[in-house]
């Protein structure tokens, strides 16, 4: 599992960050204080305070990079 934290401050980062999360097949997980929801889940997404940074979490063995690659623009 690989941590990261990222940034979704705007209606149109999220869209886009579940858009291109939903192409692979691992779950995801974002972490805000106590809450864990599925990082796949738009309405989820908006239950989070959004402007802050918040923790990303990757359940994947392998193509890690890859992933991380495609996260890069919400990564902070």
């Amino acid at each position: 599992m690989k941590t990261v934290s990222i940034s979704l401050n705007s209606i149109d980062k999220v869209k886009s960050f579940v858009n291109e999360i939903t192409k692979f097949d691992y779950d995801f997980d974002l972490v805000s204080g106590r809450y864990v929801i599925d990082a796949k889940s738009i309405m989820g997404i908006f239950s989070l305070d959004l402007s802050k940074p918040i923790e990303l979490n990757i359940h994947a063995e392998d193509n890690v990079d890859e992933i991380l690659a495609v996260l890069a623009p919400y990564i902070v």
